[in-house]
């Protein structure tokens, strides 16, 4: 999963970002709400964490710009202020929830996994496929009774390849969603994953598609 934090606080976006990235997100931090408008039109992000009080283009205004666009990603929006006009207020320009600074981390996360989960409509936590079950809310996996221990991006590319079950994954496709934005080191790296996937799950599990990517396969 691939979230995008557009705080001007930079010690806490960083933080943030810090304590996220150790969850298995892959994260993005900018501090500008014109640049958080042009990465969030332009990246395929699962979620947006969005502060009110931007430089730039403040944060109701990018979260209205991005809803008349037609993006419908999740967006929890920020603020230090507290009060129901401004809680209506970024309800009303399209946020999905709603923050108020400051906050617990624990909590923050919690707010986090329930958008991503209400992301389509019956999304479920859980992901089923064959005996393989991977709950995307507690981050664990299991192969038949078993359960299997899984580093966070080791978690987060089998969580893209069970999402899409079926389907040809490319590798960029994945880097997008389990590295971050700066990621600029050898792509090759989700081949390492793959492998290490497979060795921990079972061999025959995830298939290479020459020139395309991967494909989890169906059955035991």
């Amino acid at each position: 999963m691939r979230l995008l934090i557009v705080e001007d606080e930079k010690r806490l976006a960083l933080s943030l970002a810090k304590g996220l990235t150790a969850e298995g997100y892959a994260v993005d931090v900018v501090h500008d709400g014109r640049e958080g408008l042009h990465r969030a039109s332009e990246s395929p992000y699962d979620l947006v964490i969005l502060d009110i009080m931007l430089p730039g283009m403040n944060g109701y205004r990018v979260c209205g710009a991005l809803r008349a666009a037609g993006h419908d990603v999740p967006i929890l929006m920020l603020t230090a202020k507290d009060g129901e006009y401004d809680e209506a207020e970024g309800l009303d320009t399209g946020a999905d929830d709603y923050l108020t600074k400051p906050f617990s981390y624990v909590v923050l996360v919690a707010r986090i996994k329930a958008l991503l989960r209400r992301r389509g409509p019956g999304a479920s936590p859980v992901l089923v496929h064959g005996d393989l079950k991977v709950d995307t809310a507690a981050r664990r996996v299991h192969l038949g009774e078993s359960e299997v221990a899984l580093t966070a991006k080791e978690f987060a590319v089998l969580e893209q390849l069970v999402t899409r079950a079926g389907e040809v994954v490319s590798k960029a496709s994945i880097l997008e969603h389990v590295w971050d934005f700066a990621y600029d080191g050898d792509p090759n790296i989700v081949e390492v994953y793959i492998s290490t996937l497979r060795r921990k799950l079972r061999p025959g599990l995830i298939r290479t598609v020459r020139g395309a990517g991967y494909r989890l396969e169906s059955g035991r």
